[in-house]
């Protein structure tokens, strides 16, 4: 995996603006931040998105990959005010569970989400490394 950022470009914190890979990719549906009962595990937009990365690194772990792994996510927040002021506790989750690893993302505000209680939904390509 190359990180790309051309010469005197700042680097971008807590995420990346290209990745380059080759290997076998693996697409996880849209998460929110429900347990294995399909019950959302917390109210916070922190804690629902701590449940995302852990629901994340479940499913990729049956694809054989590692959070590192993950070049893309896709956030779909309904309301950026709360995802803005839950920045660093959302930071410290993402930290704890996926590491120190920043794929390229998107966030974008969205009118809803389909599961009732979500705050946010997140989509993640991620790609094996040829070995």
């Amino acid at each position: 995996m190359q990180i790309l950022n051309p010469p005197g470009w700042p680097r971008p914190k807590g995420y990346s603006n290209a990745i380059k890979v080759a290997g076998e990719m693996i697409f996880l549906a849209g998460l929110v931040g429900w347990d294995e009962n399909e019950e959302i595990v917390a109210d916070d937009f922190a804690g629902q998105a701590r449940q995302i990365f852990k629901n994340a690194t479940a499913l990729l772990a049956e694809g054989g990959a590692k959070p590192e792994h993950i070049v893309r996510m896709t956030w779909f927040v309904i309301d950026k005010d709360d995802y803005t002021a839950s920045r660093k506790a959302l930071g410290t989750a993402y930290r704890e569970v996926i590491g120190d690893h920043y794929p390229v993302m998107s966030v974008i505000e969205i009118a809803g989400l389909f599961e009732p209680g979500a705050k946010l939904e997140v989509e993640i390509t991620a790609v094996v490394p040829q070995t």
